[in-house]
């Protein structure tokens, strides 16, 4: 067994960050702490929280922790931030308003950046995700940047997704139509103290009307209002009966069943595209690629060339 994965299983906290940077910077010992970690995974209540920009997502998440800590749950959160794009790195807003919890042992927080994923969340969130659980964290939020078509992928990885919206978020049918109504097991109406909450109460009622009306499971509505610290209990306890309902119909052992299968295909895509770009870096593909920035010769025919040839080499 790799030692940060002995030392981690042991509860060491700087064994945890340094696994979760050999994560980000694809180490070339990542693999072996993931293969490793993998059986002692699977415990920890994943949530995912996503929402527009500006509705209070970050607010909700600190006043939600300290709540589970009352609670006596340990929480692991991986905050995704935006990709700076001159350094590559998170912007790091998100742990500036959960620094009240960075000196509690029972809390591990670490903002990612999206780095470009397609889907908001990049395949190292999963795997530091993984390695929290293994830490031994009760509970782990993952908190997305925004919600759009891109944000669907959390359904990949959280057993219970909330969105959070708020009066003065804008127009609730177009977010809707982002696809928010796949995503979302519960919604929470953040800032419910001020004017049009009871109009985008309302409005996200019809929608489930419209969208969900046959589902098993109905999405609740919480209000809350994260200022005065209203409404963070109600959240955890739908959050609850979401997983208790999961659990008993059989959806929880489903959805992990999925969420795994996905990310085997993941895995596939990752290694196929490094494979692809170390090959065409190379010195074989050096004077080809000159070729192609020439136009001399199409990129098509260049790329089912060194397709055909990675799949005679394996």
């Amino acid at each position: 067994m790799h030692t940060l994965v002995e030392r981690i299983l042991a509860g060491d906290r700087r064994a945890v960050a340094r696994a979760i940077s050999y994560i980000e910077d694809d180490h070339p010992e990542k693999k072996e702490i993931l293969q490793d970690v993998f059986p002692y995974t699977g415990k920890a209540f994943l949530v995912g929280i996503t929402g527009s920009p500006g509705a209070g997502k970050s607010s909700f998440v600190d006043k939600l922790i300290g709540y589970l800590r009352k609670q006596s749950l340990t929480v692991g959160i991986i905050a995704v931030d935006p990709t700076s794009p001159f350094t590559g790195g998170a912007i790091l807003g998100d742990r500036i308003r959960m620094q009240d919890h960075f000196l509690d042992e029972g809390v591990f927080i670490r903002s990612m950046g999206t780095r470009g994923s397609l889907g908001g969340l990049a395949r190292s969130t999963k795997e530091a995700v993984r390695i929290l659980d293994a830490y031994g964290k009760d509970v782990i939020i993952i908190e997305t940047v925004g919600v759009g078509q891109s944000e669907l992928d959390i359904m990949n990885i959280a057993d219970s997704t909330a969105v959070v919206l708020n009066p003065g978020g804008g127009d609730t049918v177009q977010a809707f139509k982002a696809g928010i109504m796949e995503i979302a097991d519960l919604f929470i109406l953040n800032k419910a103290d001020l004017p049009g909450t009871e109009k985008l109460f309302r409005e996200v009622e019809q929608m489930l009307d419209l969208v969900k009306h046959n589902a098993p499971w109905r999405p609740p509505i919480v209000k809350t209002i994260t200022l005065q610290n209203k409404g963070i209990a109600e959240a955890w306890q739908a959050f609850l009966d979401h997983n208790e309902y999961l659990k008993e119909s059989g959806e929880w052992e489903k959805r992990r069943a999925s969420h795994l299968k996905e990310e085997v295909a993941e895995i596939v895509e990752h290694e196929v595209h490094r494979l692809v770009v170390t090959n065409l870096r190379g010195e074989a593909y050096k004077e080809t690629m000159e070729q192609v920035a020439r136009r001399e010769v199409n990129p098509y025919e260049v790329a089912d060339r060194l397709l055909r040839q990675l799949v005679k080499e394996k």
